[in-house]
């Protein structure tokens, strides 16, 4: 990958399936770009782009594919109007009522034995199929994909130059009606874009998540400044807030970035990031989440991080990425879409040979022409693009319903692994439990005083990040510390320090205190000098809907699995309550990974966690599941990240909406193949009109988008 690589982003008009989406990441492909992501459902193509290659020539080459580069501004402009697409079919509609109803709106003689007055009528629709479909299909066929505008346009081409050549030999004779076949062209034409015209609404249902997380985003801030020794307060938009700027923020109003409150106190509405139904009261020093809500008050807040850095951005950013991974699923119809074109074709000339040349069409007026007017319905009735659709907007839709319930899916494929997995292991502390702890007794020891351990405990656990440690620091917080020349943390075993004086202190687990009786576990234990002089014992509460997801996940026959570094005590108490089958204790974290591993062997495993210590089995894990409050380290490795960090419950959520996703896509990619495998016989055997062909084409894509985005409201169970 090049150092000096810019992610860039294009917006593209113009491309009608999945096909097209091929063409041109293969195009961007040979210019020598990498991270190559084409989306025909936003129109968006994805890629980085180093110094050695100009943008302007990039932009040329997908233009000359027969697409169109737009810019924000032109998107701005054209939101809310009808679409192009949507304007060359309205445009198309009446020329095609008049050819094909004619004879039955119209006098007799006006269109059905007037050669020239069809041709006249047909013409403007033909060459709006060549700037729709002709111009795309010669740009699908230089970039070396064909697309489905070569069958569409190939069928319509064919029926219309048919016509053309029968008028030549037949104009003036009562026979020429029976070669004119202008009707047929415009069918195929209006048709295709009526579908094209449904599909792209309904793919556009398929993105709302996206569009409703950048709704929650997009709005103006009131910034404070000044002006002449005054107080100046001016509206701006919130991508154009500095870092370090002070903004004024209402009762009513959204925080528009992330920041701190220097001035005033407010209840705000966090439910969009942590899934809380109350508000939360925030004063000075508190951070704020830009997108939430001021249900009460009014604050001043400084600005920290903007733009593309706030945390809303940021969850947008992911879920655009997870929208672009594939499931291995979907290599299966993106083989098939990319040979379907030529096959198709060679069906098409395959279904000419065979009923003009073998079949007995004496029962014909027209051999030649029935065989032709066979192979055009074979051409048009194909659809590559059910196979393309049937899993990216399954995916887009099944990460979108999983981001607006606060799950994170870091894509497709986690998405069919997590809808497979056989065994869910669970780290404790701040997973299942809330991680809040309470110290709820100090036991001395040595004649050491409890003020004197309370310094040591504060002194050492602030240096560490794990649960425990935060809270105990909280719960101490007041208390003087001492000083350490140095302090080592040793992950699952405990923190190590030595005074100026030359004292080693230690505090973590009973390993440390391998003297002191084992019938006597205590969870932290505090040595001087390699003697103990403190065991400390706290509590912990388990989290919401804890004991209710594990019972899911026991019911549904995945083994949930408790791997801890806390002692035994705690970690069979905790598997007891909640139903947590099997139990792994004292584990470090290289034990963890090497537990995962071996799971692994055994079946799709799920690891569940929050710590730095978590983060090598998060990695190794089949899918690895973190929270949102975890150690930045453990979000990194895992591919789900769960924003409601007290409620467990969407743990199951995540795994429902992903059984869900991978049975739409199944359905999808059956109903995709099942249609093609049925109607390209019929059409090749002439029990279909091109005209009835092409409808049925159009519509195809249409269902396969509908059962995805059923999977928008459709009850999991």
């Amino acid at each position: 990958m090049a150092e000096n690589a810019t992610n860039i982003t294009l917006q593209v008009e113009g491309m009608d399936c999945t096909t097209c989406a091929l063409g041109i990441t293969k195009n961007l492909q040979k210019k020598g770009l990498e991270n190559v992501y084409v989306d025909f459902a936003t129109g968006e193509a994805t890629f980085l782009l180093n110094d050695k290659i100009k943008l302007q020539s990039i932009i040329k080459g997908i233009n000359d594919l027969g697409y169109k580069v737009v810019d924000s501004k032109y998107l701005e402009e054209n939101k809310g109007k009808i679409a192009t697409i949507e304007k060359r079919f309205y445009f198309t509609l009446p020329f095609t009522i008049i050819l094909f109803f004619g004879h039955m709106l119209l006098p007799h003689d006006f269109i059905l034995n007037k050669p020239y007055a069809q041709l006249i009528i047909c013409v403007p629709v033909f060459i709006t199929g060549i700037i729709q479909f002709g111009k795309s299909a010669w740009g699908s066929l230089k970039a070396g994909v064909p697309n489905m505008d070569v069958l569409v346009f190939t069928g319509s081409a064919s029926a219309f130059i048919y016509s053309i050549i029968g008028m030549h030999f037949y104009i003036g004779t009562p026979m020429v009606h029976n070669y004119l076949f202008f009707e047929t062209t415009a069918s195929v034409i209006s048709l295709v874009l009526l579908g094209n015209v449904f599909e792209q609404r309904s793919v556009k249902k398929t993105t709302t998540a996206i569009s409703e997380l950048i709704a929650i985003q997009v709005t103006k801030a009131k910034m404070i400044g000044l002006q002449m020794g005054k107080e100046l307060i001016t509206e701006v938009e919130y991508k154009n807030i500095p870092v370090g700027a002070i903004l004024q923020v209402n009762s009513g109003d959204k925080i528009p970035v992330d920041g701190e409150i220097f001035s005033g106190d407010a209840s705000i509405d966090e439910s969009m990031i942590t899934g809380e139904r109350l508000p939360v009261e925030k004063s000075i020093s508190d951070k704020v989440i830009g997108g939430t809500i001021v249900v009460k008050g009014n604050i001043r807040m400084r600005a920290e991080n903007v733009g593309d850095q706030t945390l809303l951005a940021k969850i947008i950013g992911l879920v655009k990425k997870a929208q672009q991974d594939k499931p291995e699923i979907q290599k299966l119809g993106d083989k098939i879409s990319a040979i379907f074109v030529p096959v198709v074709l060679g069906i098409a000339v395959l279904t000419f040979f065979v009923n003009y040349f073998f079949l007995d069409l004496t029962s014909f007026t027209n051999p030649l022409q029935e065989s032709i007017m066979r192979s055009i319905a074979v051409l048009v009735i194909s659809c590559p693009c059910a196979m393309g659709l049937a899993t990216p907007t399954a995916v887009m839709v099944g990460i979108g319903r999983a981001a607006k319930n606060g799950i994170l899916i870091k894509g497709g494929s986690t998405l069919e692994e997590f809808a497979k997995v056989k065994n869910i292991v669970f780290d404790k502390t701040g997973t299942l439990t809330t991680g809040n702890f309470k110290i709820n007794s100090i036991n001395l020891h040595n004649g050491v005083s409890e003020e004197e351990v309370k310094e040591i405990l504060y002194s050492l656990e602030i240096h560490s990040s794990h649960p425990i440690a935060k809270s105990i620091v909280a719960a101490l917080k007041g208390i003087v510390g001492r000083e350490f020349k140095t302090v080592k943390e040793e992950k699952g075993l405990g923190i190590t320090a030595q005074d100026h004086q030359n004292n080693i202190y230690q505090i973590g687990s009973y390993k440390i205190a391998s003297e002191f009786p084992k019938n006597e576990i205590h969870d932290i234990y505090v040595l001087k000098n390699n003697i103990l002089i403190a065991t400390v014992d706290i509590e912990d509460d388990v989290k919401l809907n804890v004991k209710e997801t594990i019972d899911e996940f026991n019911k549904v026959g995945i083994n949930t699995i408790l791997i801890s570094g806390d002692n035994r005590k705690n970690c069979e108490s905790l598997a007891q309550k909640v139903n947590i089958n099997k139990v792994y204790s004292e584990q470090s974290p290289a034990q963890k990974l090497a537990l995962i591993e071996i799971l692994t062997k055994e079946g799709s495993t799920a690891m569940v966690g929050d710590g730095i210590n978590d983060a090598p089995a998060l990695a190794k894990a089949t899918v690895g599941i973190s929270l949102s409050n975890a150690t930045q380290v453990a979000i990194n490795a895992a591919q789900i990240i769960l924003l409601h960090n007290n409620d467990l419950s969407t743990l199951r959520h995540a795994n429902l909406i992903s059984k869900h996703t991978l049975l739409t896509i199944k359905q999808n990619l059956f109903w995709a193949f099942f249609y093609n495998i049925v109607a390209i016989p019929i059409a090749a055997c002439g029990l279909l009109s091109p005209a009835f062909g092409a409808l049925t084409m159009a519509f195809s894509d249409v269902i396969v988008i509908g059962n995805s985005i059923r999977l928008k409201t459709k009850k999991l169970s």
